[in-house]
């Protein structure tokens, strides 16, 4: 295509030649004023001498157009798959590039928008165009067409921000009149207190109904129900949420579901409060100084985040020399406060080496019991004690232990040993140390011969006799550890053993520190993988079952990363909340930012991006209006600033060229034309200088 240009290659610079032109208008104008033959002449003369030092010249283009290019945008983000929109996308899309393939010269730039990223926060659409056309030249732009069901969260505040001058238009999913229930949290703490109470505060919202009756709320932790609410739309319900143990709590709130509303999705919050202990109160009672009490000292003294209450019976049971109990510490040892009093405010009871001295009575035995059944714990270090006549097991104590003494204490050299079940429990798994044919550790010399009554005998002693034996009690756990010698391995004995290990996590346990439960199932969101982990001390497990945020459920394959803990990846495809089940067990994680801003509001608009579209001279509309199904015609727009109409959409066809080759042709001779122009200016001057001198003679 051929287009012609006229430009100026001038042989002095502007400013000269406008200063040659004032003073050749000065010259010719005093001439004409003064009625001189040939001013005019001058005039002329001098204009297209001016003109010649312009050096004009015509430009001749060889070039062709370049097509136009038309966006459209597919809005593929979550709130786009409920009810048939997904369907409507399509159609409407359809119907589009059917449209734009039968419009000539026109290059199709089809971008879609999805949750791609776990980190993104709503639907960014005109973030996605930006980047979808960032290899586009803005003066080749005719238009965009996004398809989308409004709901869009990064609207520019003007069209300036789009970075080019063409019409945007949208065209709406969903219909009218749609109805939807949301709950929102007003108030979500991150942290809590393990065993202090947190306030959660939630608002129910409908939006597309008229206001009606209240809503039922329910709050559940761990997949159990701890609370019930009854709340009117827009009303905020506060509730308050018991911080049972450290790490994270999942907290689930859900609203009641309304008749033919959108989505369940957005009746569900899920807040994730991650609990932390205030302080760890550990009553540890020595029965009688020994080697090993010191090591239980200084594995607690050691944690900050222990406050241990420490008394030693200073009186071992075989030396009776009739002084009254109570003239034997300068301390009296306050039984009734400790046991009675205060007992529950202790998060774990060490009885290390204890023997019923008669110094605690029976009924605080039962209170020791009740306090396990109603989720404390004990630890019971025992040494020869044990077997002896004043053994625990002769009090109420029994009722919890999972160990029974069988004979005298056998002492010998041994090494403890991991037993098959205790290479699947947290707390012995993988020691370091560990190996099944040959331990890495030092021997012990001491073991009570007990046999196991209850619980998982997780270490193992001479003839697989039980060295530590673990057991839940109803809310409560207890654990025996039925040999004093760990203290050996911190005194670095031989290869010494890991006691930090073994005697920190056992206490955790106790405590119920999640971690280290027995059986979990566990599930953690790192982007867009999802992590499963099933820990058991059964020798295999079930296929999982995973529900998608849009409901979709699939089965997982878990595989043995290690005895006793099953694992699995996952990649998971869209945002939102996502939930492992295996048998009564549940498990939650989120993708994304929690209680994701796509599923808050979730009604189809088309007053969200109608300011910022009409400001490109664009329009809204939906694609299905009554029933019919419609997408307006596509025209091209040659002038004005509207670009959308009752039956049509506008494009504003782009005017951008690539230049093949260009001809020169210039107006005057350059610099010989221009040395004519002068000649004949000055022989027409002297002529005429010359008519002039021979009329006056």
């Amino acid at each position: 295509m051929d287009r012609f240009s006229l430009i100026f290659t001038p042989f002095l610079p502007w400013p000269v030649i406008a200063g040659l032109g004032v003073a050749a208008l000065a010259v010719a104008g005093l001439a004409i004023f003064a009625r001189q033959r040939g001013g005019w002449l001058r005039l002329a003369a001098f204009g297209l001498m001016l003109l010649a030092l312009a050096n004009p010249a015509f430009v001749t283009y060889d070039r062709d157009k370049l097509n136009d290019v038309v966006a459209v945008v597919l809005d593929r983000t979550g709130s786009q798959r409920l009810a048939d929109r997904t369907a409507q996308t399509d159609r409407a899309r359809d119907e589009v590039l059917r449209q734009l393939n039968a419009r000539p010269g026109t290059d199709i730039r089809v971008i879609e928008v999805d949750e791609r990223d776990a980190d993104v926060d709503g639907t960014r659409l005109f973030e996605t165009l930006q980047a979808g056309l960032g290899d586009v030249p803005p003066e080749r732009m005719a238009g965009v067409i996004a398809i989308t069901d409004g709901r869009v969260h990064d609207v520019p505040a003007n069209a300036r921000a789009l970075g080019f001058q063409a019409p945007v238009h949208a065209l709406i999913t969903g219909r009218e009149g749609e109805r939807d229930r949301r709950l929102e949290v007003v108030q979500g703490p991150r942290f809590g207190i393990v065993g202090k109470d947190v306030q959660v505060a939630v608002r129910v919202v409908d939006s597309g109904v008229r206001p009606g009756a209240p809503a039922n709320v329910i709050v559940r932790r761990g997949g159990q129900v701890i609370a019930r609410r009854t709340a009117a739309p827009g009303q905020i319900v506060r509730v308050p949420v018991r911080i049972e143990n450290a790490g994270q709590n999942l907290i689930e709130v859900e609203a009641e579901s309304l008749p033919d509303e959108l989505t369940l999705l957005n009746n569900i919050a899920v807040l994730p409060i991650d609990g932390v202990r205030d302080k760890l109160k550990v009553l540890l009672v020595s029965g009688e100084p020994h080697a090993g009490e010191r090591t239980w000292r200084n594995l607690l003294k050691a944690d900050g985040n222990v406050e241990l209450v420490h008394f030693t019976i200073l009186r071992p049971p075989e030396k009776q020399d009739g002084t009254p109990i109570n003239e034997l510490a300068l301390i009296a040892f306050p039984t009734r406060d400790l046991f009675v009093q205060k007992i529950a405010e202790f998060d774990l009871i060490i009885l290390d080496r204890y023997a019923n001295q008669s110094i605690l009575p029976p009924s605080y035995f039962e209170n020791i019991v009740r306090y396990v059944r109603e989720g404390g714990a004990v630890l019971l270090a025992a040494g020869g004690e044990f077997a002896g006549p004043g053994s625990l097991s002769t009090t109420p104590l029994m009722q919890i232990l999972p160990a029974r003494p069988v004979g005298n204490p056998i002492e010998r050299p041994f090494l403890p040993r991991i037993s098959p079940i205790g290479e699947r429990h947290p707390v012995t798994r993988s020691l370091p140390g560990w190996d099944r044919d040959n331990p890495q550790w030092a021997p012990w010399f001491r073991l009570v011969a007990a046999q196991a009554t209850a619980g998982a005998s997780v270490m193992t002693g001479p003839d697989d006799l039980p060295l530590l034996v673990l057991n839940r009690v109803q809310k409560g756990r207890v654990a025996q550890l039925l040999s004093d010698h760990a203290w050996l391995w911190a005194r670095g004995l031989g290869e010494g053993g890991p006691y930090i290990d073994l005697l920190r996590r056992l206490s955790h346990w106790l405590m119920k520190e999640p971690e280290l439960d027995e059986e979990a199932l566990r599930m953690t969101a790192r982007g867009r993988v999802l992590t499963i982990e099933r820990q058991t001390l059964a020798e295999k497990v079930d296929d999982m079952r995973l529900i998608g945020p849009d409901g979709d459920e699939l089965k997982l394959t878990l595989t043995q990363a290690e005895p006793g803990l099953w694992r699995t990846n996952f990649n998971a495809r869209r945002q939102g909340l996502h939930r492992v089940i295996d048998g009564e067990r549940v498990a939650f994680a989120n993708v994304g930012p929690p209680n994701p801003r796509e599923f808050r509001e979730v009604t189809s608009t088309e007053e969200e991006m109608r300011a910022v579209l009409e400001q490109t001279g664009g329009g809204v509309r939906r694609v299905e209006q009554s029933g019919r199904f419609n997408v307006p015609r596509i025209v091209d727009i040659l002038g004005g600033t509207r670009y959308a109409g009752s039956d049509f959409i506008g494009l504003k066809p782009a005017d951008a060229y690539i230049v093949k080759g260009a001809g020169l042709t210039p107006l005057a001779l350059g610099l010989t034309g221009l040395a004519l122009l002068l000649g004949s200016i000055i022989l027409t001057w002297l002529r005429e200088g010359r008519s002039r001198f021979r009329r006056r003679a």
